[in-house]
Protein backbone atom coordinates (compact mmCIF):
# COMPACT_ATOMS: atom_id res chain seq x y z
CA UNK A 1 0.00 0.00 0.00
CA UNK A 2 1.31 3.45 -0.91
CA UNK A 3 2.29 5.96 1.77
CA UNK A 4 -0.51 8.23 2.97
CA UNK A 5 -0.09 11.81 1.72
CA UNK A 6 -3.38 13.38 2.86
CA UNK A 7 -4.05 15.70 5.82
CA UNK A 8 -2.50 14.39 9.05
CA UNK A 9 -5.35 15.70 11.20
CA UNK A 10 -7.78 13.50 9.29
CA UNK A 11 -5.95 10.46 10.67
CA UNK A 12 -6.46 11.64 14.24
CA UNK A 13 -10.17 12.07 13.60
CA UNK A 14 -10.38 8.63 12.02
CA UNK A 15 -8.69 6.93 14.98
CA UNK A 16 -10.68 8.92 17.53
CA UNK A 17 -7.65 10.23 19.43
CA UNK A 18 -4.70 12.57 19.07
CA UNK A 19 -1.77 10.94 17.28
CA UNK A 20 0.46 14.02 17.69
CA UNK A 21 1.47 14.13 14.04
CA UNK A 22 1.66 17.93 13.70
CA UNK A 23 4.01 18.92 16.52
CA UNK A 24 3.02 21.97 18.56
CA UNK A 25 -0.32 22.36 16.76
CA UNK A 26 -1.56 19.19 18.47
CA UNK A 27 -1.17 20.82 21.90
CA UNK A 28 -2.99 24.06 21.09
CA UNK A 29 -6.52 25.25 20.46
CA UNK A 30 -6.00 25.09 16.68
CA UNK A 31 -5.86 21.29 16.80
CA UNK A 32 -8.39 19.98 14.27
CA UNK A 33 -9.29 17.02 16.48
CA UNK A 34 -10.37 19.41 19.25
CA UNK A 35 -12.64 21.27 16.83
CA UNK A 36 -13.99 18.18 15.04
CA UNK A 37 -13.50 14.97 17.04
CA UNK A 38 -15.90 12.98 14.85
CA UNK A 39 -14.62 10.56 12.16
CA UNK A 40 -14.14 12.14 8.71
CA UNK A 41 -16.79 11.79 6.04
CA UNK A 42 -20.43 12.81 5.78
CA UNK A 43 -21.51 9.73 7.75
CA UNK A 44 -18.84 10.03 10.40
CA UNK A 45 -21.22 10.56 13.31
CA UNK A 46 -23.58 7.75 12.34
CA UNK A 47 -21.25 4.79 12.03
CA UNK A 48 -22.43 1.34 13.06
CA UNK A 49 -21.43 -0.39 16.28
CA UNK A 50 -17.80 -1.58 15.91
CA UNK A 51 -17.13 -5.30 15.56
CA UNK A 52 -14.25 -7.09 17.37
CA UNK A 53 -12.35 -7.18 14.07
CA UNK A 54 -12.81 -3.45 13.46
CA UNK A 55 -11.57 -2.66 16.98
CA UNK A 56 -8.44 -4.73 16.39
CA UNK A 57 -7.93 -3.08 13.00
CA UNK A 58 -8.24 0.40 14.47
CA UNK A 59 -5.61 -0.38 17.12
CA UNK A 60 -3.23 -1.57 14.42
CA UNK A 61 -3.90 1.46 12.23
CA UNK A 62 -3.46 3.79 15.20
CA UNK A 63 -0.04 2.34 16.12
CA UNK A 64 1.06 2.29 12.50
CA UNK A 65 0.12 5.93 12.00
CA UNK A 66 1.69 7.10 15.26
CA UNK A 67 5.05 5.74 14.12
CA UNK A 68 4.49 6.92 10.53
CA UNK A 69 4.97 3.51 8.91
CA UNK A 70 3.53 1.68 5.94
CA UNK A 71 1.73 -1.63 6.42
CA UNK A 72 4.72 -3.61 5.14
CA UNK A 73 7.11 -1.83 7.51
CA UNK A 74 4.81 -2.24 10.49
CA UNK A 75 4.19 -5.93 9.86
CA UNK A 76 7.96 -6.49 9.72
CA UNK A 77 8.25 -5.39 13.36
CA UNK A 78 5.49 -7.79 14.36
CA UNK A 79 7.39 -10.67 12.75
CA UNK A 80 10.59 -9.61 14.50
CA UNK A 81 8.80 -9.36 17.86
CA UNK A 82 7.22 -12.77 17.38
CA UNK A 83 10.68 -14.38 17.34
CA UNK A 84 11.80 -12.64 20.54
CA UNK A 85 11.31 -13.80 24.11
CA UNK A 86 8.46 -12.26 26.07
CA UNK A 87 5.12 -10.80 25.07
CA UNK A 88 4.96 -10.21 21.31
CA UNK A 89 2.95 -7.00 21.59
CA UNK A 90 5.30 -5.41 24.09
CA UNK A 91 8.34 -6.50 22.09
CA UNK A 92 6.87 -4.88 18.99
CA UNK A 93 6.32 -1.53 20.71
CA UNK A 94 9.82 -1.58 22.17
CA UNK A 95 11.27 -2.21 18.70
CA UNK A 96 9.28 0.71 17.32
CA UNK A 97 10.52 2.96 20.13
CA UNK A 98 14.11 2.01 19.33
CA UNK A 99 13.88 3.35 15.77
CA UNK A 100 16.32 6.21 15.26
CA UNK A 101 13.68 8.60 13.93
CA UNK A 102 11.55 7.95 17.02
CA UNK A 103 14.56 8.52 19.32
CA UNK A 104 15.31 11.84 17.59
CA UNK A 105 11.66 12.80 18.19
CA UNK A 106 11.72 11.66 21.81
CA UNK A 107 14.85 13.72 22.46
CA UNK A 108 13.04 16.80 21.18
CA UNK A 109 15.26 17.38 18.16
CA UNK A 110 12.25 17.04 15.84
CA UNK A 111 8.76 18.29 16.68
CA UNK A 112 7.15 15.23 15.08
CA UNK A 113 8.21 11.78 13.95
CA UNK A 114 7.79 12.83 10.33
CA UNK A 115 10.15 15.77 10.79
CA UNK A 116 12.58 13.59 12.76
CA UNK A 117 12.63 11.08 9.92
CA UNK A 118 13.51 13.87 7.51
CA UNK A 119 16.32 15.04 9.80
CA UNK A 120 17.77 11.52 9.84
CA UNK A 121 17.32 11.06 6.08
CA UNK A 122 19.27 14.25 5.41
CA UNK A 123 22.26 12.94 7.33
CA UNK A 124 22.10 15.38 10.27
CA UNK A 125 22.33 12.68 12.98
CA UNK A 126 25.26 10.61 14.21
CA UNK A 127 25.25 7.44 16.30
CA UNK A 128 28.44 6.90 18.30
CA UNK A 129 30.17 9.50 16.13
CA UNK A 130 29.19 7.93 12.79
CA UNK A 131 26.62 9.46 10.45
CA UNK A 132 23.47 7.35 10.15
CA UNK A 133 20.79 8.30 7.61
CA UNK A 134 18.55 5.25 8.08
CA UNK A 135 15.39 6.13 10.09
CA UNK A 136 14.72 2.45 10.91
CA UNK A 137 18.14 1.99 12.54
CA UNK A 138 17.59 0.33 15.95
CA UNK A 139 19.50 2.00 18.76
CA UNK A 140 21.09 0.02 21.60
CA UNK A 141 21.71 0.78 25.25
CA UNK A 142 24.79 2.98 25.57
CA UNK A 143 24.51 4.54 22.09
CA UNK A 144 25.27 8.25 21.84
CA UNK A 145 22.90 10.14 19.53
CA UNK A 146 23.92 13.61 18.41
CA UNK A 147 23.42 16.26 15.76
CA UNK A 148 26.36 16.15 13.36
CA UNK A 149 29.04 18.66 14.41
CA UNK A 150 29.10 20.57 11.11
CA UNK A 151 25.29 20.90 11.16
CA UNK A 152 24.88 22.35 14.64
CA UNK A 153 25.24 25.95 13.42
CA UNK A 154 22.22 25.64 11.15
CA UNK A 155 19.42 27.96 12.41
CA UNK A 156 17.08 25.04 13.12
CA UNK A 157 19.55 23.30 15.43
CA UNK A 158 21.00 26.52 16.91
CA UNK A 159 17.55 27.36 18.30
CA UNK A 160 17.45 24.02 20.11
CA UNK A 161 20.45 24.96 22.25
CA UNK A 162 18.31 27.48 24.15
CA UNK A 163 15.12 25.43 24.17
CA UNK A 164 13.70 23.54 27.11
CA UNK A 165 13.84 19.83 26.47
CA UNK A 166 11.72 17.26 28.27
CA UNK A 167 14.04 14.75 29.93
CA UNK A 168 11.28 12.90 31.74
CA UNK A 169 11.91 9.66 29.86
CA UNK A 170 14.01 7.31 31.98
CA UNK A 171 15.53 5.37 29.09
CA UNK A 172 17.20 8.26 27.28
CA UNK A 173 18.73 11.65 28.00
CA UNK A 174 19.48 14.75 25.91
CA UNK A 175 21.64 17.82 26.51
CA UNK A 176 20.51 20.83 24.43
CA UNK A 177 23.84 22.62 24.96
CA UNK A 178 25.77 19.91 23.11
CA UNK A 179 22.84 18.64 21.00
CA UNK A 180 23.71 15.13 22.10
CA UNK A 181 22.09 12.46 24.20
CA UNK A 182 22.48 8.82 25.03
CA UNK A 183 20.38 5.70 25.38
CA UNK A 184 20.50 4.99 29.11
CA UNK A 185 18.65 1.68 28.75
CA UNK A 186 16.31 -0.05 26.36
CA UNK A 187 12.71 1.14 26.78
CA UNK A 188 10.09 -1.01 28.50
CA UNK A 189 6.31 -1.01 28.04
CA UNK A 190 5.99 1.28 31.07
CA UNK A 191 8.13 3.88 29.30
CA UNK A 192 5.78 4.05 26.31
CA UNK A 193 3.15 6.65 27.15
CA UNK A 194 0.71 5.93 24.31
CA UNK A 195 -2.65 4.22 24.79
CA UNK A 196 -2.14 1.34 22.38
CA UNK A 197 -3.78 -2.03 23.07
CA UNK A 198 -0.95 -4.07 21.59
CA UNK A 199 -2.61 -7.40 22.43
CA UNK A 200 -5.36 -6.55 19.93
CA UNK A 201 -2.76 -6.04 17.21
CA UNK A 202 -1.30 -9.45 18.02
CA UNK A 203 -4.78 -11.01 17.87
CA UNK A 204 -5.36 -9.39 14.47
CA UNK A 205 -2.10 -10.66 12.96
CA UNK A 206 -2.57 -14.09 14.54
CA UNK A 207 -5.73 -14.81 12.54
Amino acid sequence: MAKYTGPDCRLCRREGCKLFLKGDKCYGEKCTFVKRPTPPGMHGQGRKKPTPYSIQLREKQKAKRIYNLTEKQFHKYYLMAEKMRGATGENMLVLLERRLDNVVYRMGIGVSRAQSRQIVNHGHITVNGKRVNIPSYLVKAGDVIAVKANKQDLPFFAELKNAKVNNSLKWLSFDPATLAGNIVALPTREDIDMSIAEHMIVELYSK
